[in-house]
């Protein structure tokens, strides 16, 4: 028999806000945080697809994560930000409420999402991470756009 020595390894995650509800998303797909600023409509897109912003040079689909997941659309004010993160190897914004904080978890702190919760897309969470006595909702980027969305935005920046 071995003895398996447990390794606890730690993961990085920005924190933010939507409604009242807190979120994180792991630190290596984060490219940048900016202030909220103008974003060009696209016509013909899904409803949650925001538009389009020019990054230095580069055209980046937003979507906004409010309505994603069918939450209220609230007001933007100061805090608003677009976070701009690596989704299959592209680059995409995701409008949140605020960014809150970069925070450490041990992986044990994160447990796999709930199997079912009514009214909620749990394909879209990765896990719920604990730290002292909040709850932050982990999501899984890769599911955030499907693949056709993913493709199609693909092809409105090209063409941009």
């Amino acid at each position: 028999m071995t003895n398996k020595i447990e390794t606890v390894s730690e993961v990085q995650m920005v924190a933010f806000k939507l409604e009242k509800e807190e979120f994180a998303v792991n630190i290596h797909q984060v490219r940048e945080v900016l202030k909220m600023s103008r974003v060009t409509p696209l016509p013909q897109s899904a409803n949650y697809i925001e538009g389009v912003i020019n990054l230095r040079g580069e055209v980046i689909p937003v979507v906004d994560l409010r309505k994603r997941f069918e939450l209220p659309v609230g007001e933007r004010g100061e805090q608003t930000r677009i976070i701009i993160v690596e989704i299959q190897n592209s680059n995409v914004g995701l409008i949140v409420d605020s960014v809150t904080e970069v925070l450490r978890f041990s992986s044990s702190a994160i447990q796999p999402p709930p199997a079912r919760v009514a009214g909620t897309r749990t394909d879209l969470i990765k896990g719920v991470g604990k730290v002292a006595d909040r709850l932050l909702i982990i999501l899984n980027l890769e599911k955030i756009l499907t693949t056709e969305e993913v493709i199609s935005l693909e092809e409105v920046t090209i063409d941009s």
